[in-house]
């Protein structure tokens, strides 16, 4: 009989550590819904000790989600399993993840603590976490560089104190493939109880192998559980990618015969959705998900597709959620069919207010462009829920710029009730525009990033900018769509400001974890 394979997705955890992609509580409940609509089996919600708005987002999720397993990480001890526990008290099916250390570097220089502090440190941690749940994971970080005689003495005790899945993370994206798939294999042989858990991999991709190290773990290990993300996401080079390891065991199942349960139609809008709220890009020949993942430029390979498309295409792009871009909506669309595109592409807002102001959005986009495709419409939604609870926004601006005559902008925008009219100059109309703005808040933050995306295709199109600042050791994202790239680009600059004035931002140092 085929195995199933458990997809944990820790999209909200892992791969908001990537610098700048913070996420706000409403945000992170919208990725969840449509994890859940992926029929992913494990979300990992957060980090529910790391802030305020991390156990918020996690309570948030674990009221609304059903069918998926909602997760909290947690260092091994007492205060932070306690914490998660709390946020996933509302939680239809519930997991605490718990780790520790366990490679002599680690131990040595960030934790301090001796071997044998460690092993009595992780029994202690799962021993309490069964208080709370019976779906405990354990996870030895930065597992790949640890020694295995320790290793396996430490995962038998964990195992033995009730922890149910063990997960072995490449923490820091050194291994390769076939040693790693060995080395998962060499635990399970010499550790007695190790058939009492399910076994995990976690792999971050510092080399490109992220999703090659995962699928040797499964295949040469017999781990049954990839922890992954969207669009693979995540600090530094970023983490195993969801789409990539779920198409590879569908597309190749005459080689891994390991079923999976994901919706794989729902891979793409779940990948736009991500690009979308973090402001992360994705390439354009990224595998799945890119632009032209399914183009042909090539007369050939063209010319094959036309006569039998298996000659050059090994999946289907509709099997992932591609399709056409499909004018659904005009100026002379009505309330109820934008409601209703709103359902099929799986958008719900919660109350009439909220309908009626992304309903308002839309008629205001649709008499700047003639056409509205789905893309616009989800970031018509993205910006409606931000805005509410905005310390700035954006009202209008002004600006001029020739050849020969240095580009000027006057921006006005407001912070609750007050109204500020601000100009500047320039060294093009953008950095005019974001002059003027930083001129009035005076914030002293340090831009990292300026990026114009095209939102469709055309002219016509929205742009779509992300700014990304730095300010105080924290560092955040900003993104802003408008059919003008200098408007686009001030309500992107202001969105950044309101994450880095947001209290509920501030995140624990994302390195503390696995």
């Amino acid at each position: 009989m085929t195995d199933k394979l458990i997809i944990f997705d820790t999209t909200l955890r892992d791969g908001e550590q990537s610098p700048g992609a913070s996420m706000t509580r409403d945000e992170k409940v919208r990725i969840a819904r449509q994890l859940e609509r992926l029929k992913v089996d494990v979300i990992e919600a957060g980090f529910a000790a790391s802030s305020d708005g991390d156990f918020a987002a996690i309570s948030a999720i674990a009221q609304v989600i059903k069918d998926s397993t909602v997760c909290s990480l947690a260092r091994a001890n007492e205060k932070d399993i306690g914490r998660a526990a709390e946020a996933l008290k509302a939680a239809n099916s519930k997991r605490i993840h718990t780790f520790i250390a366990t490679s002599p570097l680690h131990m040595e220089k960030k934790l301090r603590m001796t071997p044998d502090q460690v092993f009595e440190q992780a029994k202690a941690a799962v021993r309490f976490a069964r208080n709370h749940t019976n779906d405990i994971e354990f996870s030895p970080e930065d597992g790949y560089r640890s020694e295995v005689d320790f290793l396996c003495r430490v995962i038998e005790a964990v195992i033995a104190e009730g922890a149910t899945t063990i997960n072995v993370p490449d923490t820091v994206g050194y291994a390769v493939p076939e040693l790693y798939g060995n080395f998962i294999k060499t635990l399970r042989e010499r550790i007695p109880n190790s058939d009492k858990a399910v076994w995990s991999v976690h792999c971050h991709n510092d080399l490109g192998m992220g999703v090659a190290n995962s699928l040797a773990g499964v295949k040469i290990g017999g781990a049954r559980q990839i922890e992954c993300t969207i669009n693979g996401l995540g600090e530094r080079a970023g983490n195993t990618s969801l789409e990539e390891v779920v198409m590879a065991i569908k597309t190749r199942k005459d080689y891994f015969d390991l079923a999976v349960g994901i919706d794989t139609t729902q891979i793409v809008p779940a990948s736009k959705m991500v690009s979308q709220i973090t402001g992360f890009v994705v390439q354009p020949n990224k595998a799945v998900v890119g632009a032209n993942a399914f183009a042909h430029a090539s007369g050939i390979h063209q010319d094959g597709v036309l006569k039998a498309r298996d000659t050059y295409e090994i999946m289907r792009a509709e099997d992932v959620g591609w399709a056409a871009n499909k004018i659904v909506l005009g100026k002379l669309s009505g309330r109820n069919a934008f409601k209703q595109r709103l359902q099929e592409l799986g958008i719900e807002l919660e109350t009439e207010t909220e309908l009626n102001d992304a309903f308002s959005r839309f008629k205001a986009l649709a008499d700047q462009k003639a056409e509205i495709f789905d893309e616009d419409i989800t970031a018509i939604v993205g910006n409606n829920a931000e805005e509410a609870s905005d310390y700035y926004r954006f009202v209008s601006l002004s600006q001029r710029s020739e050849t020969g005559e240095r580009p000027f902008s006057k921006v006005i925008f407001k912070s609750g009730k007050e109204e500020f009219v601000s100009e500047a100059e320039g060294n093009g109309p953008v950095d005019a525009t974001l002059n003027a703005i930083e001129s009035k808040v005076k914030s002293g933050a340090e831009q990292l990033l300026y990026s114009v995306n095209a939102i469709t295709t055309g002219t016509e199109s929205q742009g779509e900018v992300t700014v990304r600042l730095a300010k105080g050791g924290r560092i955040v994202n900003g993104v802003g769509t408008d059919p003008d790239i200098v408007a686009a680009s001030a309500k992107a600059y202001l969105a950044a400001l309101n994450k880095l004035h947001d209290p509920s931002q501030h995140k624990l140092n994302a390195q503390m974890t696995v």
